[in-house]
């Protein structure tokens, strides 16, 4: 089918990524481009897609998510079959704090997978959305990004990286037909969060999140937090004095 919207998603096994992803294919058919590492989850999430949308066109790409060069790689050749009008980079992990601070090479890759990783992604697309000027680079960080805290902070670096990543990107892209947008998810109820939730920590429906991201994509809108009312949470912790903020056990 002609004139199919062409999206683009980098991660797309996560849970948030894909019900993303049918709702992209819920009222008309699209162009859909799955990169990931596991080609078995990749290939559900496929099949799934397709029984959604038979007429939409669904294509798996393995990758890899450190290496540069592979990153550049499975850009470019994305892009061969012809521009992309959504990216959506939506990978990730959520480690915990303390395996953080007493293993350096989780501390690391943790680092690499949730921060580096995603930057070199949107920088690579970026470069052949300038060629074109168009289309838009949505990138999944965290409200963990928006002040560090005792409970995640390595996570909170790596998500911190790609907040102020994408706030210099829509710089360089202000005024073109390139949108860049950076969505900040609360504590969403996914596969990564289970041990969220075995502590009975309130989490916030996938689908719900999903839904946010896609009408805020849409919308053109330069930051979506999802919840919304992470939003007015996040401005409140970011702007607690030090020295009350350290007495927090948060």
């Amino acid at each position: 089918m002609k004139n199919m919207k062409r999206i683009v998603i980098v991660g797309a096994t996560s849970a948030i990524a894909e019900h993303c992803a049918r709702l992209w294919l819920k009222d008309r058919p699209a162009d859909l481009t799955l990169v990931g590492r596991d080609s078995h989850r990749l290939e559900r999430v496929a099949a799934d897609l397709k029984v959604r949308s038979p007429d939409s066109t669904v294509r798996i790409v393995l990758a890899d998510f450190i290496d540069p060069e592979a990153i550049q790689s499975t850009a470019e050749n994305i892009v061969k079959q012809g521009p992309v009008d959504i990216l959506l980079i939506a990978h990730g992990t959520l480690p915990v704090q303390t395996e953080c601070q007493a293993s350096l090479s989780l501390c690391r890759d943790t680092l690499e997978i949730n921060g580096i990783s995603p930057v070199l992604y949107a920088e690579t697309f970026a470069k052949h959305m300038a060629l074109v000027s168009r289309g838009t680079i949505a990138i999944i960080g965290s409200v963990a990004g928006d002040r560090g805290r005792k409970s995640n902070y390595v996570y909170g670096a790596a998500k911190g990286l790609v907040d102020r990543y994408a706030q210099g990107l829509q710089h360089r892209f202000a005024g073109s037909g390139v949108r860049v947008i950076l969505i900040k998810p609360g504590p969403t109820q996914t596969p990564m969060t289970a041990r969220l939730q075995s502590l009975n920590v309130k989490l916030a429906p996938v689908d719900k999140v999903a839904e946010l991201i896609v009408k805020g994509i849409e919308a053109g809108r330069d930051v979506i937090y999802a919840p919304k009312k992470w939003q007015l949470i996040m401005l409140i912790i970011r702007h607690i004095p030090s020295k009350v903020f350290n007495k927090l056990n948060i």
